[in-house]
């Protein structure tokens, strides 16, 4: 029989992935139930199209009972998942914070949660309240948290890799990750899981909690002082490599803005800042929520 982990990892789909950890938080005793499997694959039958183990619901379609009920729960979850992040966490003890969600009191900012084991968990949450997540378990817990966490966008249709090998490879990786203390390992895109060597050796990939939480609470200034088109336009700058040329723009650009922008870039030093810090900021603003002054 399939285990909950199993039918994790056969997710298509962030939508499908969001779908399964519905289902099956609804259905906790579906995977321990004992179900018969499928027929061996032919020409004019087979298991199910889809899990490739239990039989198909007959004339109801391809996909067998379960399959069928993860694929209507995926209806309207596709929005939710492009904004979405995944946290695939290797801890010395799984934190509270996220055990509650699957309790009265659960968390609202997570959309979905595994426990795999004691010191495993899989988070599914909206990207923008992964700051305030991360800053309450630092609070909560402290030094007393270590492992890893590896931090990834969710995926769609259309490729041969799917959601459920993104998160086999997150799954490999961690089998090389110390417990010494808490580290983030940020992927902007899922398919850097599958070769994320490259971003590592540029310094882009493993970070300290509280590094990742200045750079989010950075971007939340800077998305709130500067509009789009002009953090566009600092981009292409601080890409120049001519520094004459670049000295004569940046002066332009400073010139043009409010005077809290300019306080904020030169305070910061941002032409400073080495180019993979740079890109790691800019991927971060995604994951900014709107900053509100007090």
């Amino acid at each position: 029989m399939l285990s909950v982990f199993d039918w994790l990892r056969r997710s298509r789909t962030g939508a499908e992935l969001f779908a399964t950890l519905k289902y099956f938080s609804e259905n906790p005793d579906v995977p321990s139930a004992p179900t018969a499997i499928g027929p061996p694959h032919t020409a004019t039958g087979g298991p199910c199209r889809r899990c490739w183990v239990y039989p198909r619901m007959g004339d109801a379609g391809p996909y067998c009972k379960d399959c069928s009920e993860i694929l209507q729960r995926t209806n309207g979850l596709s929005i939710a998942s492009r904004h979405a992040a995944i946290i695939w966490g290797f801890v010395n003890q799984v934190p509270e914070e996220v055990l509650r969600w699957n309790t009265k009191g659960r968390n609202e900012r997570l959309l979905g949660i595994y426990i795999h084991d004691a010191n495993h968990f899989l988070a599914a949450m909206n990207r923008r309240e992964l700051r305030s997540w991360l800053q309450d378990l630092m609070v909560y817990y402290g030094l007393d948290l270590r492992g890893i966490f590896q931090i990834f966008p969710t995926m769609g249709i259309g490729t041969r890799t799917c959601m459920g090998d993104v998160l086999s490879m997150a799954i490999h990786q961690d089998l090389y990750m110390p417990m010494g203390q808490m580290h983030v390992r940020f992927y902007s895109s899922p398919y850097q899981l599958l070769n994320p060597h490259k971003r590592d050796r540029q310094g882009m990939l493993t970070f300290e909690v509280s590094d990742i939480l200045n750079l989010l609470e950075m971007a939340e200034i800077f998305r709130a002082l500067l509009r789009p088109e002009e953090q566009q336009e600092l981009l292409e700058l601080l890409k120049m490599e001519a520094k004459g040329e670049a000295q004569f723009y940046w002066g332009r650009f400073l010139g043009r803005l409010e005077q809290r922008a300019r306080d904020m870039l030169t305070a910061w030093k941002i032409r400073q800042w080495e180019k993979s810090r740079i890109r790691v900021f800019y991927e971060l603003l995604d994951y900014a929520n709107f900053f509100q002054e007090d």
